[in-house]
């Protein structure tokens, strides 16, 4: 029985995320210290840059911290995700 597009595991869908959110990063940053200062600069590399933590975590004999995780969303790292997402789709 062959599997659809749909039907990869969710492994799968977060490797094309991250294989995206990576490139895209690259991308990013290229774009950030190659471009010329202008708009099309701002508007490319200009983000959003939400972020969770510290979390401490007490188990009594050890204490840590996981964090601050943030994530840095721009034009150019959606753009990655869909490059990505379209070779996925492409070879699978």
């Amino acid at each position: 029985m062959g599997r659809g597009p749909s039907k990869h595991r969710p492994v799968f869908h977060v490797a094309v995320l991250a294989a995206g959110f990576v490139s895209g990063g690259l991308l990013t940053q290229v774009a950030r210290r190659f471009l010329p200062a202008g708009a099309v600069k701002e508007f490319l590399t200009t983000g959003v840059t939400p972020a969770v933590g510290p979390l401490p975590i007490d188990l009594v004999i050890l204490k840590f911290a996981i964090g601050p995780v943030a994530l840095d969303v721009s034009l150019l790292s959606l753009l990655g995700v869909l490059i990505a997402y379209l070779i996925a789709r492409s070879l699978f």
